[in-house]
């Protein structure tokens, strides 16, 4: 299936989108192989669910006809829908990303394309299922909510997820995990790195979602994934952050940041072995 390319009237929220997105997509910049190798992908079992909600598990090889992921980074939500839907389209603003998720994906029905949220380019009611993970706090919500509505079709459903931080480990790992990261918001608010950057709480999506007036019904449920890693993996994840990378661009060392104690305080505690990993997912849903 080929979805082509559709113009779509500006969102009387373009102006301010524009304002920031230069800013949110380069704080993503310049770590995207790190990103790939740490990040969870979500819930193996999302795409049966979703289709189930949007009402396509009426027969078992029924599936969606195009499924849209927004924000979709280096590719770890796109791919999860592999073999899942006939075309499936990640939207990405961030070209390093991108090309990032071009690497890391072999199956022929997903690609990937340059926008962002509140401009995908897809034609009206094209799509079956939009999902953003871990991304949608930094997308402008009216804007965001409007162009999802517009490409979802009657009944499709828009799903947003983000998984928990740190993951379940041990009460220690956790400690550490936590003291890392206020040392790096300490430090990037002390520098005022962040001043262009715009983001919206996560606790708040159900609540904007709602009052977008966008979709049919609302509701929040919770999903669970073990995987597993070791203490290079947990140095990785804070890699893997915006704003530990803010502060590295902004010429600070690791010796600065407080990595170089962290490390060695994970190195203990995880005793040079892989332990498992517990993620919790929220996923707010909204139909259209």
């Amino acid at each position: 299936m080929n979805v082509p390319s559709a113009p779509s009237a500006p969102s009387p929220s373009s102006a301010l989108s524009a304002s920031f997105t230069a800013a949110n997509v380069e704080r993503f910049s310049g770590f995207a192989e790190t990103y790939d190798r740490h990040r969870p992908s979500p819930p193996e079992a999302l795409p049966a669910l979703l289709c189930q909600y949007a009402g396509i598990a009426s027969a078992s090889d029924a599936r969606p006809a195009l499924v849209v992921d927004l924000g979709s980074g280096t590719g770890l939500s796109t791919r999860l829908w592999s073999g899942h839907a006939d075309h499936v389209i990640g939207i990405e603003p961030n070209p390093e990303m991108r090309a990032q998720a071009a690497r890391e994906t072999t199956a022929p029905t997903i690609e990937y394309r340059e926008g962002h949220s509140a401009a995908t380019g897809l034609p009206d009611a094209s799509a079956d299922i939009v999902m953003v993970a871990q991304a949608l706090h930094w997308m402008e919500p009216t804007s965001t909510f409007a162009e999802v509505a517009r490409i979802l079709r009657p009944g499709g459903v828009f799903a947003a997820v983000d998984n928990d931080w740190p993951p379940l480990i041990s009460p220690q790992i956790d400690q550490q995990f936590y003291e890392s990261r206020r040392r790096e918001r300490t430090l990037v608010e002390t520098g005022d790195y962040e001043r262009e950057i715009r983001s919206w709480a996560k606790p708040g999506h159900l609540g904007r979602m709602e009052k977008s007036g966008q979709f049919s019904m609302v509701r929040e449920f919770f999903l669970h994934k073990q995987d597993s890693g070791d203490a290079a993996r947990m140095i990785g994840l804070v890699l893997s952050q915006g704003g530990t990378q803010t502060l590295l661009k902004a010429g600070m060392s690791e010796d600065d940041i407080g990595l170089t104690g962290y490390r060695a305080a994970l190195d203990t505690l995880f005793g040079g072995v892989a332990r498992a990993w517990w993620w919790t997912f929220r996923v707010r849903i909204g139909v259209r």
